[in-house]
């Protein structure tokens, strides 16, 4: 896709990752509007909204306004989510947390985003990780609500390809943004090293999007991304 000009919302663009892809998508010559927990920090006449991950309804609402402030939306990315680590992360509490801010939420904005992106021909891309593809011991209910936000992506991609709407599934390493350290419960795994890093990831992702690819994955024995 033609980056210059797209109008895109970026779902979580107050996290290290969303604030990194924001300024690479700024620097593109992307037409932004900002969507955080906290307010975000958006350039003169750049649209910004907040949102709780555990409001459903919020969420979607999001994509609305800021399809109505920029006349439409080309790509709507999604870079939102919450870790959870070890025996304390395995109860209810947390594994509704977990499932609610990593797969339902993405999932809400996705479905909103839809028939804005069929109208468009535009992109849905979303974060979701290498848990996906490789469910880790201490991290269950954690690899569980990556790997649900994964299936989700690739059924939906299934769906729209008569409609022209792009469906880009990212499924990074453990980069060290500081999520680990604001877990929801829990700590990180002795032995979990990071694989990548932000700005690595990011320039995967901007290939990606310009390239028409469907997933950004991440090979732990090479040390390299893969575009799929």
């Amino acid at each position: 896709m033609e980056l210059s000009g797209a109008r895109t919302l970026v779902v979580g663009a107050t996290g290290v990752l969303g604030g990194a892809l924001t300024e690479a998508l700024r620097d593109q010559g992307a037409t932004l509007a900002l969507a955080g927990r906290t307010d975000p920090s958006g350039a003169d006449g750049e649209p910004t909204f907040t949102l709780d991950a555990l409001d459903l309804e919020r969420c979607a609402a999001v994509v609305d306004e800021a399809a109505g402030a920029l006349g439409g939306l080309d790509l709507v990315f999604v870079a939102i989510g919450v870790a959870g680590f070890g025996e304390e992360s395995e109860n209810d509490v947390v594994t509704e947390h977990l499932l609610t801010v990593n797969a339902q939420a993405p999932m809400a904005i996705g479905r909103a985003a839809l028939p804005h992106l069929t109208d468009s021909g535009g992109t849905l891309a979303m974060i979701s990780a290498i848990l996906a593809d490789v469910p880790t011991p201490g991290m269950a209910a954690y690899s569980a609500s990556k790997a649900a936000l994964s299936a989700w992506l690739t059924a939906t991609r299934g769906g729209l390809r008569k409609q022209g709407v792009r469906v880009l599934d990212v499924r990074p390493p453990h980069i060290e943004t500081g999520l680990a350290d604001r877990a929801v419960a829990g700590t990180v795994p002795s032995g979990i090293r990071a694989g990548s890093d932000v700005a690595t990831l990011v320039e995967q992702v901007l290939e990606a999007l310009r390239s028409d690819r469907r997933t950004v994955t991440f090979d732990l024995r090479s040390g390299e991304y893969a575009l799929g």
